[in-house]
């Protein structure tokens, strides 16, 4: 778990960690050794998902050696799919890290939403309901093994 507490913001009781796979956590379909690396210290913390259509068809193959639970959502409600499974896990003890269109509600009913701009962009709508905006995946990951940077980004 990730305890922290934010002066001026929240108190924070993470549980889970809620990641986009295409253009957040891979590029084209393929995720990098340090991101899994990064992937697998945070695995200790806390309980990682991925939510992904499978654009490439490969996320299973990419991720077998990680320590995360895969769940492929509809390419058709992948925006409903993901709010729901924040929802059913219980948003308040979740971060949420997504690039795309269908991550803007998962991203804005998590008690933490992170934006990753990355190779591939980001949706306009997803920095707007995002609560940290970060420039590539690792970044994020570094951020959330050390909850102290949380804290300076998010503090009043």
């Amino acid at each position: 778990m990730i305890e922290i507490d934010i002066p001026s913001y929240k108190q924070l009781k993470i549980k889970y960690v809620v990641f986009d796979y295409n253009g957040t956590l891979a590029v084209d379909g393929i995720i990098s050794s340090a991101t899994k690396q990064r992937l697998e210290k945070l695995s200790k913390k806390v309980k990682i998902y991925v939510l992904t259509a499978d654009t490439y068809g490969n996320v299973r193959e990419n991720i077998k050696d990680v320590n995360v639970s895969l769940k492929i959502i509809s390419q058709e409600n992948g925006k409903i799919d993901k709010l729901n499974f924040i929802r059913e896990l219980g948003a308040e003890h979740c971060i949420a890290v997504g690039n795309g269109n269908n991550d803007v509600l998962m991203l804005k009913e998590a008690q933490i939403g992170i934006c990753i701009i990355g190779d591939e962009g980001c949706f306009t709508e997803t920095i707007k309901n995002s609560d940290i905006i970060i420039k590539n995946i690792n970044d994020c990951l570094d951020l959330l093994l050390n909850p102290n940077r949380l804290k300076a980004t998010l503090r009043g």
